[in-house]
């Protein structure tokens, strides 16, 4: 299969508490004006990009009961990660694997290593 722009991510599957995120140029500056200077990066080891795609979230651990009738959906639950597809987010770099896809570098890093998110939309 072609990878396209329409189908880039769809094959894709974040598992857990990762986040996938597309870093920012270095110059990119947000509509509210929110961005970190080359310097920033380089000295505090910090970075910057957008949320393309996220896990689940939190795995919540689940009794065992073994009821027939119960499907397999039903045994697991997460807890939801904050972070959304589009979020501008800052992390650190400490906690990040690189990695190349379709030809361009992104970032998959847990929720953890993520300081702060900028959302477009109103609170």
């Amino acid at each position: 299969m072609q990878v396209t722009s329409e189908n880039t991510f769809k094959k894709l599957i974040v598992i857990g508490d990762r986040v996938l995120i597309r870093p920012a140029k270095p110059d990119e500056k947000t509509q509210s004006g929110l961005y970190l200077p080359p310097g920033v990066q380089e000295k505090e080891k910090v970075q910057q990009g957008y949320v393309i795609k996220t896990g689940p979230g939190y795995a919540i651990p689940v009794t065992v009961d073994n009821e027939p009738w119960k499907t397999e959906e039903d045994q697991v639950k997460y807890v939801p990660l904050q972070a959304k597809e589009g979020d501008l987010a800052i992390f650190l770099l400490s906690g990040v694997t690189e990695v190349m896809y379709a030809g361009e570098k992104y970032f998959i890093a847990p929720q953890s290593a993520i300081l702060m998110l900028e959302r477009e939309e109103d609170l």
